[in-house]
């Protein structure tokens, strides 16, 4: 079901979506070559803890962590690793969803390891362009393809990359994934409206390769990710965002230069319900 949401609402989702972005910043300074993927799961819990936030992906569908952490190849849900050292040149993902006093926020976001090629630096900088055309389409009165489509022109027909189609983005509030679905690929003018007071995940997976991906499973456990069928490296984007009759307002953003366009104002909570 979608639901509107109150101001009352964004203001709570924004303060959950500002305690997940203080995580990833913090990952900014522990991310380098020699860590393992298990220290990027221990300062995750241990950042939410401290800001009273709950770690939603804990038990969803019997996962057990924190955080995903992918890398390289690893396109999503692959799990931290204690003996897993980052090397100098991988690509890491790090996606996770948080709760403050029940209010939900969801983001993801690409690091390099150490010095990263120019055709690493290259997929991630198209990524995470892509997400932000794609949020630039959140537009009340447009619609799911809207979104969708900016993202798959740009990724696959202007730069010759693959952009994941059988994972996508959601809804999100008062549940972690709520309708609708939102895709990073689509046909402009198709599907739902989009109005005032939705609030989305737009999250686009985009690899070096072919747009198909493959389960693998964790050894020694049943739980299975996702990587890329032909190997390639794989970046991800995510920021929650609510849509606005002033635009659409990122509710996780780090507070990049390329976030001010998007930051949520007093002015842009008056035009929603109480």
């Amino acid at each position: 079901m979608i639901t509107i949401k109150s101001a009352r609402e964004i203001k709570g989702m924004a303060k959950s979506g500002a305690i997940l972005a203080g995580m990833h910043l913090g990952l900014r300074d522990i991310i380098k070559p020699g860590i393992s993927s298990w220290e990027i799961e221990k300062f995750a819990k241990e950042f939410f803890e401290s800001h009273g936030a709950k770690a939603e992906q804990v038990g969803f569908e019997g996962y057990k962590y924190v955080t995903c952490v992918s890398i390289n190849d690893e396109v999503a849900h692959a799990v931290p690793r204690k003996g897993l050292k980052l090397k100098d040149g991988d690509v890491v993902s790090v996606d996770t969803v948080v709760s403050w006093n029940g209010y939900f926020s969801d983001s993801c976001w690409t690091y390099g390891v150490g010095k990263v090629s120019e055709a690493d630096q290259k997929l991630m900088d198209v990524t995470k362009k892509s997400l932000y055309l794609g949020i630039d389409e959140a537009l009340v009165g447009n619609r799911i393809g809207d979104i969708g489509a900016a993202i798959q022109t740009y990724t696959e027909d202007d730069n010759g990359y693959g952009d994941v189609r059988e994972l996508i983005g959601h809804g999100i509030q008062p549940t972690m994934h709520e309708s609708p679905n939102v895709p990073h690929y689509g046909v402009p003018g198709h599907g739902l409206r989009l109005k005032a007071g939705m609030t989305i995940t737009i999250e686009p997976m985009i690899t070096e390769g072919t747009w198909k991906i493959k389960g693998k499973q964790v050894p020694g456990d049943t739980w299975e990710y996702y990587v890329t069928a032909d190997g390639s490296k794989c970046a991800q984007y995510e920021h929650t965002l609510v849509i606005t009759d002033n635009g659409p307002k990122i509710l996780t953003s780090q507070g990049d230069a390329i976030d001010e366009k998007y930051k949520l104002t007093e002015a842009d909570l008056k035009t929603l319900p109480e």
